[in-house]
């Protein structure tokens, strides 16, 4: 199993990261400060680390610059709110392979982590289906399209991402929180009433009945 490792000391962020991960099959850990970074990163138990650059007592890029003068190999991806070019340079050149920007879709974040870990070869990503299947209902993940009874569905990038989600637990019930988390990112409102806004539209498009709607709770894919 592919083992990452969270440094990150904002409670709220580090939970919706992590919760992302295990979601998608990932064993994660989350640490708060510097050394605990350093010691645990450089303990050879993880495939990949997400460096906040503001944590206490110790700038993240120092972190970086040690790590990789102590002839740690494991990927880094740099997870910060600083988004100067400058700090961008210098973390990509102290040997981070990756800088990203908060806030941040947790799509792009995983399609992120996958790709350094399989540029790395370092350890087997989990298991992705390529096609998700029910009923009438295929989607791609591929190409990026969605089949009603094989014929092209024409959906937004947003629509796709919350039919991907229930598509992966089908019959488990998504709650409105985990579905904001996982298609708006963390720094959505939690009061909006978005998710059920594109429930409406998947519904219009590929039916009614693929999508239950359990009350003061969330939705279930029920195809």
């Amino acid at each position: 199993m592919t083992r990452i490792l969270i440094a990150e000391d904002e409670p709220r962020i580090a939970s919706f990261i992590e919760k992302g991960l295990q979601s998608n099959g990932f064993i994660t850990e989350v640490v708060f400060e510097a050394q605990q970074v350093l010691e645990r990163a450089l303990s050879n138990e993880f495939d990949l680390l997400l460096l906040d650059l503001g944590l206490p007592f110790k700038d993240g890029l120092t972190i970086l610059e040690e790590l990789r003068g102590q002839g740690a190999t494991l990927s880094i991806i740099i997870l910060t709110a600083r988004d100067n070019i400058k700090d961008k340079i210098t973390g990509l050149e102290g040997g981070a392979d990756d800088y990203m920007t908060k806030p941040f879709r947790f799509e792009e974040l995983l399609a992120r982590i996958r790709l350094r870990l399989k540029n790395h070869h370092q350890t087997a990503l989990p298991s992705v289906e390529t096609i998700l299947s029910s009923g009438n209902i295929k989607l791609d993940l591929k190409s990026h399209q969605v089949y009603l009874d094989d014929v092209v569905v024409e959906l937004s990038t947003t629509e796709f991402t919350l039919l991907e989600i229930l598509m992966s637990h089908p019959r488990q019930v998504m709650t409105r929180q985990q579905l904001l988390d996982h298609v708006w990112g963390y720094n959505y409102d939690p009061g909006s009433n978005i998710v059920d806004v594109y429930i409406g539209y998947l519904r219009k498009k590929l039916g009614k009945d693929l999508i239950d709607t359990v009350r003061g709770v969330g939705y279930r894919w029920s195809a």
